[in-house]
């Protein structure tokens, strides 16, 4: 029986501009990506997507990576909030001037800051 590894993977919801479904993709695989109209297909294409992509690593005897394990941070993540409160910070951002990015992570800065006492 072959040894089950685990890799992290990310997935994200398509917009109707990218058409739509899911992505998934894998951070420890910089080519190695698949999508599904729903999470589930995502995921079980993502799963014969990794599966290709080390075997491909294998036959080229490219060294396949051990999995991240997510204990280094990527500097990305998504959250979903309200709407009315995605309203609220982009009409905020706007009359800043600034990217809706940038307004969102001033405030995590600030709060952590506040949380950390160097505020």
């Amino acid at each position: 029986m072959a040894k089950r590894i685990d890799y992290p993977f990310e997935v994200r919801p398509l917009t109707t501009e990218e058409g739509g479904g899911f992505l998934i993709s894998y951070p420890d695989f910089s080519d190695c990506f698949s999508d599904g109209d729903t999470v589930e297909e995502a995921l079980a294409n993502g799963k014969d997507a990794l599966k290709s992509t080390i075997a491909a690593l294998k036959a080229k005897d490219i060294p396949v990576p051990a999995p991240n394990g997510g204990s280094v941070a990527s500097g990305k993540f998504v959250a979903r909030v309200p709407r009315t409160v995605h309203a609220r910070l982009s009409s905020r951002a706007k009359a800043e001037g600034v990217s809706l990015n940038t307004l969102v992570l001033s405030f995590i800065a600030e709060g952590l800051g506040r949380k950390e006492g160097h505020a």
